[in-house]
């Protein structure tokens, strides 16, 4: 989502630490889970491409919550402790998570374990564990920009929600859905399966309709953003849609 929000204190509310630890315990689970998906589907630790996925993974979480705990704690509290979700938003979500966290990891482990993908080049790894480390990236710098970056589709009128026109907001109007897009499409070419290519695409259709959803939603209910829309033509890629 697309907002910003005056950077306070982590101890200025006891939610705002009850919300931080609780997305660091969500943020290992979802760590350990795949780690443990990639590694049981392939039946084997010695898979190089499998570690660099997780490192890059790491590293993204390191270098974010360096950043947010830092300018914006709210922000990570939220994502820890959302508001609730829309109903269509449960849906879309609960496709694009398993799709994203559970079926992309379990297709790359068991075509290791099967070789339903032959070989590829050491420049196919490569290219997309770049397109992975780019959307991480994009990802996080759209979550440091934008305070009221949530987990949930909704208008934090509790915390005073506006409009964020810094950073890759500039460019396009969803572009932590666009970060979030080349993780998906990434990751296979990364893990070395041109089957795990189904889920990616899958979860990066269902995050292409969350962003439509999301875009309506917030033109109804946000006050400034239907200008913004009219300043910020693209949702995700510019030029195009």
């Amino acid at each position: 989502m697309n907002t910003r929000l005056e950077t306070r204190s982590a101890g200025t509310r006891p939610s705002v630490a009850a919300g931080i630890a609780k997305r660091f315990g969500q943020i290992a689970f979802v760590f350990a889970f795949l780690a443990a998906i990639l590694f049981l589907a392939a039946g084997r630790l010695d898979w190089p491409w499998a570690w660099v996925f997780l490192g890059l993974y790491v590293a993204s979480v390191t270098i974010n919550s360096a950043f947010l705990l830092r300018t914006s704690p709210e922000t990570a509290a939220e994502r820890g402790q959302p508001g609730e979700m829309r109903g269509w938003d449960k849906v879309v979500s609960g496709v694009w998570s398993l799709a994203q966290f559970l079926l992309l990891p379990l297709v790359a482990g068991l075509d290791v374990r099967f070789g339903w993908t032959a070989r590829l080049a050491a420049g196919v790894h490569i290219a997309g564990a770049v397109a992975f480390a780019a959307g991480l990236g994009l990802f996080g710098w759209a979550m440091i920009a934008n305070a009221y970056f949530s987990t949930a589709v909704r208008v934090q009128s509790d915390r005073g929600h506006t409009v964020c026109r810094s950073g890759p907001y500039r460019f396009v109007r969803h572009p932590g859905y666009v970060g979030t897009i080349l993780q998906s499409l990434g990751a296979p070419f990364l893990l070395g399966s041109l089957w795990a290519l189904i889920p990616g695409l899958a979860a990066a259709v269902a995050m292409t309709v969350r962003t439509s959803l999301e875009d309506r939603t917030l033109q109804a209910e946000l006050p400034g953003y239907r200008e913004f829309a009219e300043d910020v033509r693209y949702r995700l890629v510019p030029g195009v849609w």
